[in-house]
């Protein structure tokens, strides 16, 4: 296209800057630089008709082609090998590593390293990458080695270097996988997947979409890695199969790859602020670099064109980018800047791939630009607004470094892209010291009308996304060169182009044409698209071919049901899509888009498998045939204003009953008409006063009739009466307050693993109680797991196992999956757990066979399938000890500890007390005392249980052998107490927290901002509030605990006299009781405080 010269000011859309001419940038970016937004329509680079779409299930079944590996023979190295793991980080191992000529060789300690596989126990492992030394034939220590800086030729190839070290039979290290590793092991190896674990994840379904996926190889397979949660997942689609890099303890906030694709660097937010980098073609973390932001962590991370160094931006309020060498194992970061807080949130970094000291990073107001060496990091923020060039500039979205030493290109929401140059002096010899990081706007492009979201290069061009989903390509000058604006996406957030070179073309190939005159054959590689809706498009360019490797849900994910009896799992969102998998396959057969409006929030099969009930948020409820997802009625019910939040059928099909966030249960039958049968609405009643946790459907144990309950946050266990019950008047038939202070977690029937029948309730004070189903009493009361929170949700898992004497239970926390081995007698060595989704599980569901365990993690839209492996928790209980052994690690001490001492103590002083303190008659020295004596030792110990709890302690004890033997057990050992203790007492001993809570609730703020209680109201709520005290009662406590009755109280054959008792309690009680006053001046207990009790938590959780 040819263009006068009176017209090019007009197109490029601005005017010169700082003395720069039109001629300079002639030079720099052409003469024919277009106005983009009116040629565009001339220009139609894309055959559309020919445009093949693939189906997801379409699959390329050949062998990954393995890469050929180079290695300048010419240049020595010396290689440094480091492993580090959580568990041990101060134990290292080295090897150092000469090649000299052809010959290679080795020296090393007599240990020799394996690589563990990855997973979660193992935090990381570093294997640096071997470096050329800048150029230099010496070390890395070598004087002649320029520290200026390293030529891009210099250090690339490190990657593949180690691979030609597996076919040196003379290399030590030649076991590792790290060596001996091609791109086809981490999928054609099945020993790489683990399942020695009680839990294994085993596939994820979503993606985390705010985070770029990055394609890693594109030959005969498509492989990506994706972040799902706090899991990178290397994806193989033509294979299918997926591996799982997890270390991370907080969900992934930023990734990046290396130019080769052969390492890959994952980042979080989390406390610990890790960052692990990956051996793509193994899997294996190679380092991590612990705390490398401890405040915020790291929000973006990129790679050296040569894989040696990191960049880092930490996310704190006081943002630091951080530059790192990982090679060397050193935890330390090579340099660091501090930003100010003006700059605004950077959120974007890159190196510059000629010159690796160079970097820049940017936010949505501010450019900066960075030059390093080993010792600092100083930086240029160039300032640019509207007023700059007289025109709007928009936020900054990405930036990119141009092909040349000098320039570089940012990318906005007004369609512009700023050319930046650096700053260059007028006089020759200042051109000496010239800063290439002192940089300026020199122009601002206006490339297209839509909002720019994603800025790379490729290749000799520079590459666009923008909001709507479009692709373009700009040559060196910034003129349109092609561009794909058919794939119908939502904005694109990431592109990543394959590391292999396009086919040449020619009359075989079938290119899209480019905006030339000629319309030559546009070649470039393959690339993938992804977008902010969780869509990720694989893009074939020879052909102009389109698979659409993903479509995830962009929202969050709570709904989940297992099938009954085949191996599917329905998924649905809050983006209103329902999606059905066959997990075994691994791959969705049906779906269902109900509408933006429609959010998915609790799915429930009926026992057949043949409906499917869902949930809405607007409270609706459709019943679903399971096959087709198509309504079996024409209009869904909707009596609740709320969103559903429990669903579920009864064991015949014959009722449906919801929960809703009003508090309501509503009930739906089935009922016969003269085309069949349907469900109709039956009756609701709003049982509840806090939010229902759980509703299940049983059966009668003298009939097959169906039994519904719920249970709530109000402590309520509340069963209706279904066989009165008639159409609009649904009826309650028995109400019970189940906790006096612990609130209901979650509900289910306890399965046949014992002779007597119970319902299991889990609270939020670690305890799991079982209920008699039929007199609902308190039978057992047994420590939960405890891992960090309270159990949230659980499950049976179904066995075929014959043996009906042991279970399995799976089971959710805040942000963790675990398995329990039933029955539950507060072992901790018969329950384990493992992160799931760190920033919250929303739901659990298991397969119909026990195999599978899913979870769904609410807003980080993702789902994780987990393969179970009984026999594996099976070990881990029996290698924690039989009979007491488990309970002693749970005493202060253990066996050998004090407490243990003194409980014991205070057991055979209970017998003396029995048989009487003041006889002289020969004593009975027994293993069992009377129950009666067990309150008087649980105080003595420390535990002090209200009425209520003492009255499910002797219960539990005096029924324990009833189902066997009819008879009630009056007595108790030694052996039985001390479980007794154990689950009974408050899992993590008293906490300052709940004492301060009480005080806000019930008192007042006082000058100093403490919150307390008067002294007339305190003993006025002893008296009358709860388990209430006699006058009589409360004098003689509280005289005994404040030291002022001088024979402890009254002795244990006389009574108290409480003449004088209330003078004195006034006297020694302040007018105002705070929470220190109460818990420590009064009642004298070993509270802990909030950094205790999490100490503690850690501890037990460990």
């Amino acid at each position: 296209m040819s263009m006068n010269e009176s017209n090019k000011d007009k197109i490029r859309g601005d005017t010169s800057v700082d003395g720069v001419s039109h001629d300079d940038l002639d030079q720099s970016y052409g003469t024919e630089a277009m106005n983009l937004d009116t040629e565009q329509e001339k220009c139609q680079p894309v055959d559309t008709p020919g445009v093949q779409i693939l189906q997801d299930s379409e699959h390329m079944e050949t062998g990954l082609r393995e890469e050929e590996s180079e290695r300048n023979e010419d240049l020595p190295f010396t290689q440094t090998l480091t492993i580090t793991t959580l568990q041990k980080k101060d134990h290292n191992h080295e090897y150092k590593c000469e090649n000299v000529g052809d010959d290679l060789h080795m020296e090393k300690d007599e240990i020799r390293a394996d690589y563990p596989h990855s997973g979660p126990s193992v935090v990381g492992e570093m294997l640096p990458l071997n470096s050329k030394n800048n150029g230099s034939s010496g070390g890395e220590n070598d004087p002649s080695v320029s520290e200026d800086k390293a030529k891009p030729h210099d250090l690339e190839g490190k990657a593949t270097e180690l691979l030609l070290m597996r076919n040196n039979d003379d290399v030590p290290g030649e076991d590792s996988l790290v060596y001996t590793a091609t791109p086809r092991t981490l999928f054609e190896d099945e020993g790489l997947t683990s399942t020695d674990k009680p839990l294994n994840l085993n596939w994820s379904f979503g993606m985390n979409k705010n985070i770029p996926a990055f394609n890693l190889h594109d030959e005969d397979h498509q492989v990506v890695v994706y972040a799902c949660a706090h899991t990178a997942v290397i994806h193989d689609f033509s294979l299918n199969r997926q591996r799982h890099l997890q270390g991370h303890c907080s969900c992934i906030s930023c990734m990046c790859v290396s130019e080769d694709r052969r390492w890959i660097a994952t980042a979080d937010q989390g406390p610990e602020s890790l960052i692990i980098i990956w051996d793509s073609f193994s899997g294996i973390p190679v380092h991590t670099i612990f705390h490398s932001h401890p405040e915020g962590g790291v929000v973006a991370i990129t790679m050296s064109k040569n894989a040696k160094y990191l960049a880092t931006v930490g996310g704190g309020p006081v943002q630091r980018v951080r530059i790192w060498d990982w090679t060397t194992g050193a935890g330390e970061a090579v340099c660091t800047a501090e930003l100010d807080a003006q700059f605004g949130l950077q959120n974007h970094i890159t190196f510059n791939p000629q010159d690796h000291t160079q970097l820049l990073t940017n936010s949505e107001t501010k450019v900066i630009f960075y030059l390093w060496n080993d010792s600092s990091l100083d930086y240029v923020a160039p300032s640019l607004d509207d007023r700059t060039f007289n025109k709007r500039v928009g936020d900054f979205s990405q930036s990119v470094f141009d092909f040349g030493p000098a320039r570089a290109l940012t990318g906005t929401t007004a369609g512009n892209l700023v050319v930046w140059e650096t700053i260059s002096p007028p006089s020759i010899k200042a051109k000496s010291s010239i800063k290439p990081h002192n940089k300026k706007a020199l122009k601002l492009m206006h490339v297209q009308k839509d909002s720019i979201t994603v800025l790379t290069v490729h290749d000799r061009y520079f590459v666009t996304g923008d909001v709507r989903g479009h692709v373009k390509f700009y040559d060196q000058q910034l003129q349109l060169v092609n561009w794909y604006s058919h794939f119908n996406l939502a904005p694109i957030h990431s592109i990543s182009f394959s590391k292999c070179a396009p086919v040449p073309a020619s009359e075989k190939t079938r290119y899209p044409r480019d905006c030339s005159k000629k319309g030559d054959q546009f070649s470039i590689s393959n690339f993938i698209v992804s977008t902010l809706d969780a869509v990720m498009l694989h893009v074939f360019t020879d052909g102009t071919v389109l698979k659409k490797a993903l479509q995830e849900p962009s929202e969050a994910v709570h709904a989940l049901a297992s099938h009954p009896c085949k191996p599917e799992i329905a998924i649905g969102s809050y983006s209103g899509v329902l999606k059905v998998w066959n997990y075994k396959e691994k791959n969705y057969f049906i779906s269902r888009i109900f509408g933006k409006d429609k959010r998915l929030h609790c799915l429930a099969y009926d026992p057949t498998g043949i409906l499917l009930a869902a949930g809405f948020t607007d409270g609706s409820v459709h019943i679903l045939d399971a096959m087709t997802l198509e309504d079996e009625r024409k209009e869904p019910f909707k009596y609740a204003k709320g969103s559903i939040t429990h669903i579920s059928f009864s064991h015949d099909s014959q009722y449906i009953a919801t929960a809703d966030e009003e508090f309501t249960v509503t009930l739906f039958k089935l009922v016969s008409q003269n085309n069949g049968a349907a469900f109709e609405y039956f009756g609701r009643y709003r049982s509840h006063y806090k939010p229902i946790q759980n509703i299940i459907f049983a059966t009668h144990l003298d009939s097959n009739e169906p039994r519904l309950l719920s249970i709530g946050m109000d402590r309520m266990l509340v069963e209706y009466d279904l066989a009165n019950s008639r159409t609009g008047h649904l009826l309650v038939s028995s109400t019970d307050r189940i906790d006096q202070s612990a609130v209901p977690q979650y509900l289910v029937w306890y399965p046949p693993v014992t002779k007597e029948s119970f319902m299991l309730v889990a609270n939020d004070q670690y305890k799991m109680k079982l209920f008699n189903v039929t007199t609902k009493m308190c039978r057992k009361t047994l420590l939960g797991p405890t891992f960090g929170s309270p159990i949230r949700k659980m499950e049976v898992l179904s066995s075929d196992n014959p043996d009906t004497s042991k279970g399995f239970l799976a089971y959710i926390t805040d942000d963790k999956v675990g398995l329990q081995i039933l029955p539950i007698d507060g072992n901790p060595h018969k329950s384990m757990a493992a992160i799931c989704h760190p920033n919250g599980v929303a739901n659990l569901a298991c397969s119909h066979d026990g195999h599978y365990v899913f979870t769904a993690g609410g807003e980080d839209c993702t789902v994780m399938m987990w393969k179970t492996n009984l026999q594996a928790l099976e070990a881990v209980a029996s290698l924690g000890g039989n009979d007491l052994t488990p309970f002693y690690g749970l005493l202060e001490g253990g066996r050998d500890g004090p407490l243990f001492k003194e409980l014991e103590d205070y057991f055979y002083y209970a017998q003396l007390r029995n048989q009487g303190i003041d006889t002289m008659d020969s004593r009975q020295v027994s293993t069992h005392i009377p129950l009666k004596e067990v309150p008087f030792i649980m105080r003595a110990l420390g535990f002090y249980p209200s009425e209520q709890e003492v009255e499910n302690m002797l219960n539990e004890v005096k029924f324990s052998e009833y189902v066997d033997t009819g008879k009630q057990v009056t007595h108790i050992n030694l052996e039985d107490f001390i479980k007794l203790y154990i689950n009974h007492r408050p899992a993590f001993g008293l906490c300052m927290d709940e004492i301060q809570n009480a005080f806000r609730v019930l008192g007042l703020a006082n000058e100093k901002g403490e919150e307390s209680i008067n002294r007339a109201d305190l003993l006025q709520l002893l008296q009358t509030r709860g388990e209430h005290l006699t006058e009589d009662e409360l004098a003689e406590y509280l005289t005994t605990l404040l030291g002022l009755n001088p024979e402890g109280g009254r002795s244990e054959l006389s009574s108290y006299d409480a003449t004088g008792a209330s003078e004195l309690l006034e006297q020694e009680i302040p007018e105002d009781v705070t929470t220190n006053v109460f818990s420590a001046e009064i009642l004298g207990l070993p509270v802990h405080t909030k950094d205790t009790f999490e100490e503690t938590l850690g501890k037990v959780s460990a």
